[in-house]
């Protein structure tokens, strides 16, 4: 079994939902992502995302690049009771969302990975290892380039976005 980032835009009526029902919330992401399935949208027109496996991979250089806003793991906590997977879940206000937002647009992947040594991951016991394989650094350019476009368009809607890892 693996571990994977997943994110879910809500509209404000539907993160003040989620806070004060926790059921419903995962009740909705379930749909959400069954209905996500079928129709497999693009990033920026979907309402559910996830960075698979690149998860721990983005944190460690978005922790490293001093990212002002904790997309992977999210900032507020909700449904402290609750595990959704591997823990409980978080959230980012809409206003935290832009920000991550104009701060990715503006964050090459090149940026990003310019003078990692793949052996600081490895140092670091970045989820799922392997860094030692050729390219390893360029894994999760698709996921990042994808979670860029799905953070924009909550931005650009005004949503604020449900963070957990499954």
């Amino acid at each position: 079994m693996s571990m994977t980032g997943e994110y879910l835009r809500v509209t404000t009526a539907e993160l003040d939902r989620a806070i004060r029902d926790p059921d419903w919330a995962l009740d909705f992401v379930e749909e959400v992502q069954d209905t996500g399935e079928k129709t497999e949208p693009a990033p920026a027109e979907a309402r559910h995302y996830s960075t698979y496996k690149t998860w721990d991979m983005l944190r460690f250089l978005l922790a490293r690049a001093e990212f002002p806003v904790n997309v992977i793991l999210g900032e507020e906590p909700f449904a402290e009771d609750e595990d959704w997977g591997y823990g409980p879940p978080r959230y980012l206000r809409p206003e935290r969302v832009r920000l991550a937002a104009e701060t990715l647009r503006a964050t090459t992947y090149a940026q990003l990975i310019h003078d990692v040594d793949p052996a600081e991951l490895t140092t670091a016991e970045v989820y799922p290892l392997g860094w030692n394989e050729p390219g390893s650094l360029e894994w999760a350019l698709p996921w990042y380039d994808g979670l860029t476009r799905f953070f924009e368009a909550a931005a650009g809607s005004d949503d604020a976005m449900l963070v957990w890892l499954e």
